[in-house]
């Protein structure tokens, strides 16, 4: 649930508890400090391998995971992948064998199909999985103007959703054969494994003049040696043991990754503190509540301190950008994308009072925050039927004609990677109708900290951009959609910028 506003006697005198950043924030800074301060230009190479580098996972597992479950794949495709898989793992076939005993099943398959599956795969599974300090990299890259490229032994249906997420224009990949756009169940040679990687990465580099030299390359597995042992940096990252030892002793700067993968028993009982600080701060609100014989009070109070409280024992950082912006102007619409469970602690410690949110009845069956968010005024929608929807939220847009601001995250559902989703136009019609002005927030990365559908929290630093009031007096029903989409443009370039 989500709270804010205060009196206007208090407007420029009341504190945000959040560090003010004075600059423009850069996300994991000491990583790709190298990247930012090294040379520029497209004949500096980034290759990337994707298992255990970019994904904390193993792509293949989700792929054929799916498949399975959908019903896609059946007993005789498991057998031959399971041999496949023994005979490579004792040596006895190459890794071409591998793959093809993977893929006799896809004989007669159109392309288009797996492709579609792959997005499938990403969405649902490998999004979430991204290391947030390899998207990091990807972007200082990229900013250096650097030619970037994943390199992998997996397929273009598991590695172009991912290089397509992470805005990686070339992929280098093992390709399967295809005849008219259906798959004959035979594999491209060579594949890109091992030397594979290094063939095709020198391809890429004569054809668009990269200076291997100069390049580095990213890779968790000592199959890849071929190509780190001719690149200038090799960047060992999440290694296994043997490319661990190679690095330690050819001084190669090894970086491990722990924003992913399984939680350790720290994570876990900050995680739980957190969840559990609710609480001790919803009855210290009452107790306010109870002394000043105001409900207002008392969800200012349990608000504002399970926000401090909750970031505080996961070890997450707010720094805030803008934060005047959120004092300035109230009562307000206060909208943010919505990235993660921790949008609602991170947008009461900083709105902090005299506030109320929308949120969806399906959290009304919660048996701990169902009562809270009611007792706090929060408004909840029936996301299934626009009608009764804008009809529940007319509560809304009275609490804002009395001096309460609202909280709301325009996209309406929480999205599974930076990329911002559509802007649904009901935050918009309130702030219209109650004659009171937008705050845009933008998180930068949440995700850093919770990802979507996950339950540990990481400890991280997060950063957040407050943007100036947007007076909503002149606006009209038929101007709405081009004031959405400028604002939407303003979240796309802080979030990309």
């Amino acid at each position: 649930m989500l709270w804010g506003a205060i009196p206007d006697s208090q407007e420029r005198t009341t504190p945000v508890h959040c560090a003010r950043r004075q600059r423009t924030p850069v996300l994991h800074d000491k990583l790709t400090s190298e990247i930012r301060e090294g040379p520029k230009g497209p004949k500096v190479g980034a290759f990337f391998d994707v298992d255990r580098t970019l994904l904390a996972g193993f792509s293949a597992v989700s792929f054929l995971r799916e498949r399975i479950t959908s019903g896609r794949a059946g007993p005789t495709e498991l057998a031959q992948g399971l041999l496949g898989t023994l005979s490579f793992a004792m040596g006895r076939t190459g890794f071409s064998g591998f793959v093809a005993a993977h893929t006799q099943a896809y004989r007669g398959i159109p392309e288009r199909s797996l492709d579609e599956l792959g997005q499938e795969v990403f969405d649902k599974h490998l999004a979430t999985e991204i290391f947030p300090e390899s998207r990091a990299l990807v972007r200082a890259h990229r900013e250096a103007g650097h030619t970037v490229a994943v390199v992998s032994s997996a397929t273009p249906y598991q590695v172009n959703p991912v290089a397509r997420d992470l805005g990686i224009e070339h992929v280098l990949c093992t390709r399967l054969e295809s005849e008219d756009g259906i798959l004959t169940g035979g594999v491209v040679h060579p594949t890109c494994f091992g030397r594979g990687k290094l063939l095709a990465a020198g391809d890429l580099a004569d054809e668009i003049g990269v200076d291997l030299d100069q390049s580095y390359f990213y890779s968790d597995s000592a199959d890849d040696l071929p190509l780190m042992e001719n690149v200038g940096f090799p960047r060992p990252t999440n290694p296994d043991a043997t490319l661990a030892q190679i690095a330690k002793e050819r001084r190669w700067p090894v970086q491990r990754f722990t924003s992913r993968g399984r939680p350790d028993l720290e994570q876990i009982a900050r995680t739980a503190l957190a969840y559990g600080s609710l609480i001790p701060s919803a009855i210290a609100g009452a107790a306010v509540g109870l002394v000043n014989r105001s409900q207002r009070e008392a969800t200012n109070m349990a608000g504002s301190l399970w926000g401090d409280l909750a970031t505080s024992l996961a070890g997450v950082d707010l720094r805030v950008e803008g934060e005047e912006h959120l004092w300035s102007h109230r009562p307000a619409v206060f909208i943010f994308n919505h990235q993660s469970g921790l949008d609602a602690p991170l947008m009461l410690k900083m709105v902090r009072r005299d506030a109320t949110g929308v949120a969806k009845k399906e959290i009304l069956s919660n048996p701990i925050f169902g009562p809270l968010f009611a007792a706090g005024g929060a408004v909840f929608v029936d996301r299934a039927d626009s009608r009764k929807a804008i009809e529940a939220l007319k509560p809304a847009v009275e609490a804002l004609k009395q001096g309460r601001s609202l909280i709301i995250a325009p996209e309406g559902t929480r999205q599974k990677t930076p990329r911002l989703g559509p802007f649904k136009k009901g935050a918009f019609h309130m702030a219209m109708q109650a004659g009171v002005p937008i705050v845009p927030v933008v998180f930068r990365n949440v995700l850093d900290a919770l990802p979507k559908d996950a339950l540990v929290i990481n400890p991280a630093t997060v950063e957040a951009v407050v943007l100036p009031p947007i007076d909503t007096s002149t606006w009209t029903v038929e101007s709405l959609g081009e004031r959405i989409e400028e604002i939407r443009r303003q979240y796309i370039e802080v979030i990309e910028g």
